[in-house]
């Protein structure tokens, strides 16, 4: 018998992740093989080795749809291309550390702050990591949902799947006693003499 395996929203393991605000202001610089605009459809699309980069965030991918809509908000849609992956990075917010994962297609629609990965799919925030075939991340919520199978039109979670997903999580007091590292200690000179009485 098949069982169902969804890791239920993975928001209660803690897996904050807040992308750089920063990014949203800065210009997109796009390069690929070819470039085919279309102002009228609002439909620009990038192929053979396309490479987006706006402030911290990176996509490579094969192939890149852009679609943007009424209200001037973009959807972008990476596709591997035969048997590769897309790849996302971007820094996190007030940290040193980045958002890495990949998929056979990535999904990403400005509006929601939504981004899925299909197909052979994994994230990793800071040491923390999740694996599946479909992953979902919710970026004004900070919520997560792993699935290990994906709907038979490609466009979210299956109702029913076999297999298993994987999460790896840090435990957060880790090294939360130790000083930091980073900062020098300071010494400084008591205020009061203790008395020897």
């Amino acid at each position: 018998m098949k069982r169902l395996f969804i890791a239920a929203l993975l928001a209660s393991l803690s897996l904050p992740t807040l992308a750089e605000k920063a990014d949203r202001e800065k210009p997109i610089t796009l390069e690929a093989n070819r470039i085919n605009v279309d102002d009228v459809k609002k439909v620009q699309v990038y192929e053979g080795n396309v490479v987006l980069t706006q402030g911290t965030l990176s996509i490579r991918t094969d192939r890149l749809v852009v679609t943007q809509d009424a209200d001037g908000f973009q959807k972008g849609v990476a596709h591997g291309g035969p048997g590769g992956v897309a790849r996302f990075r971007q820094k996190r917010e007030g940290k040193d550390e980045y958002i890495e994962g990949e998929g056979e297609r990535i999904e990403h629609d400005a509006r929601t702050e939504t981004t899925e990965f299909f197909i052979r799919a994994w994230v990793r925030s800071g040491l923390d990591e999740v694996k599946g075939n479909f992953i979902s991340y919710d970026g004004a919520n900070e919520k997560y949902l792993v699935t290990s199978g994906v709907s038979a039109d490609g466009k979210g979670p299956a109702k029913a799947e076999g297999g298993r997903v994987r999460a790896i999580i840090q435990p957060k007091g880790k090294n939360a006693n130790e000083p930091n590292k980073g900062e020098p200690l300071t010494l400084k000179p008591a205020t009061t003499v203790p008395n020897k009485e």
